[in-house]
């Protein structure tokens, strides 16, 4: 992937999904829905620029105990390599022959996971974020990673987004087909914005979920060492040492700015009148309510 150009630039439908030409192979992908799985695997399940790198450095913490220095002296670029995506090229197979506890993240909509799933095991944490700010976020990582196509405007990611013509899909799709299965798995749906109000109290209904035991003071420690401001200036959460050739350092940051209700900078009335039409009917029969701006 080295001097990746936009002209380069390939979204690859796969499946009812689309995958990304030179990060994905349709081959490989296809091979993880009949992995097996084992109760001690955690998938984390988010459409992009939901809260997926911060659920990382939570889980991985969690399993450390709350040690820090544990899950630092690890990695090698960053927690990425601790607790890869599952889809990417290769991976599928590493997953197979990797030992217990095998933590991965992923954005694979429910119909290419695997079917083991269904039958309870392992455990799937789903994260949701207002997909307002979801747009936002995308656009900006669009800039930064090279191996997604650089919006030629705001406007037009907005349409792009809207349409499902990136990677991931349409958020709606990926979202309800989630939620609508959330009963068949062993599942614990949370959102980013919940976490950003109670961060406490929501590392500790993970803790409980996982069937971890930590005390009080390992339990703070991971939420310390899980905010905003802290994992900016932890080299293996912030992403910064990935190389260039896949993240555009220059471009911006990794972790920019992980708040709620940064869309309102970015939309237009007419996009928010247009965005709340398509969101009322796509979810009218899901019972989801989420955060759009900072309480108080």
């Amino acid at each position: 992937m080295n001097d990746h150009q936009d002209h380069d630039f390939e979204l690859v439908p796969h499946r009812g999904f689309t995958l990304i030409k030179g990060t994905h192979d349709p081959d490989d992908v296809d091979l993880i829905h009949d992995l097996e799985v084992r109760d001690s695997d955690v998938f984390v399940v988010t459409y992009p620029k939901s809260g997926t790198i911060w659920m990382q450095q939570i889980l991985l913490l969690i399993e450390a105990k709350g040690d820090v220095k544990a899950i630092s002296g690890k990695g090698k670029l960053s927690n990425g390599d601790l607790m890869p995506w599952l889809e990417l090229t290769g991976h599928s197979r590493a997953f197979a022959a990797a030992p217990s506890p095998r933590l991965r993240v992923t954005h694979l909509p429910y119909h290419l996971m695997p079917a083991a799933l269904t039958q309870r095991k392992g455990k799937v944490i789903y994260i949701a974020r207002n997909p307002k700010d979801v747009l936002v976020s995308y656009f900006h990582f669009h800039k930064l990673a090279t191996m997604l196509e650089t919006p030629k405007s705001f406007d037009e990611f907005f349409d792009k987004f809207m349409t499902g013509d990136v990677y991931g899909c349409r958020w709606f799709e990926h979202i309800k087909t989630w939620y609508s299965h959330r009963e068949e798995l062993n599942m614990l749906f949370i959102t980013y914005e919940e976490m950003i109000r109670d961060l406490h109290s929501s590392v500790r209904n993970i803790v409980a979920f996982l069937g971890k035991e930590l005390t009080e003071e390992q339990l703070e420690s991971v939420v310390k060492h899980s905010t905003f401001d802290i994992m900016r200036k932890m080299p293996l959460a912030n992403y910064e040492q990935v190389p260039g050739d896949l993240l555009n350092h220059h471009q911006g940051k990794f972790m920019r700015k992980g708040k709620v209700g940064d869309w309102k900078s970015h939309f237009t009335v007419a996009q928010s009148e247009t965005f709340d039409k398509v969101f009322q009917e796509e979810m009218k029969d899901f019972p989801l309510s989420f955060v759009w701006d900072t309480e108080g």
